[in-house]
């Protein structure tokens, strides 16, 4: 399990839902840091290969389902036990719930495959966003990295990066232009926050 080397250094939890190739990205920008570590990674999907990510770079990974985040104060305290400096959301399909928001305030980030506000809301996720993008033939995409609050994408956005649609792309193509944008430019706005003293 990776834990902070000095009482200094900054706690990062990452929650996902799917693959994790961000939080995998995340753990190892972060792997030898003396500022800050990944020291936990929560799933809500049992067979999510996050957890196996997670495991096999020595971080904390931890299941929980819908009764534990919504119907009870189990991540909650968990959380509360970790006391994260920062909780990241790399690909966390739930809303999140108003009592880890309000105990964590300004500390919960997620990462959106579009240029908010378009593009955002329920459902919107993953390949549906690149799907919406392509045959509305936008000119352009990239993510946004953002603050959560109560409703999905709504959040104050922190941090945008763009990149050009041409004629030829596909949903699939441009799904690894914004990955690209995501693995490059999320770990270094993880860092940026993490320095700013209401950390």
């Amino acid at each position: 399990m990776s834990t902070p080397t000095d009482f200094n250094q900054k706690k990062i939890v990452v929650f996902a839902s799917g693959s994790g190739t961000n939080a995998e990205n995340i753990i190892k920008f972060f792997k030898n840091s003396p500022h800050a570590s990944v020291v936990a990674v929560f799933s809500n999907k049992r067979s999510a290969k996050v957890l196996k990510r997670a495991h096999n770079l020595n971080v904390k990974a931890l299941h929980f389902d819908r009764d534990a985040l919504y119907n009870s104060y189990d991540v909650l305290h968990i959380l509360e036990d970790i006391n994260p400096d920062l909780i990241v959301l790399a690909g966390f399909m739930w809303i999140f719930p108003q009592d880890i928001l309000k105990s964590f305030p300004g500390k919960i980030i997620n990462i959106h495959p579009a240029l908010l506000p378009k593009y955002g809301g329920k459902g919107m996720y993953g390949m549906n966003v690149h799907k919406a993008i392509i045959e509305n033939k936008e000119k352009e995409s990239g993510i946004s990295i953002h603050f959560v609050n109560e409703n999905y994408d709504e959040g104050e956005v922190i941090f945008q990066a763009k990149t050009n649609i041409s004629e030829d792309d596909t949903p699939e193509t441009l799904a690894e232009k914004i990955h690209e944008l995501e693995y490059k430019h999320f770990p270094e706005i993880i860092q940026q926050l993490l320095q700013k003293n209401s950390y």
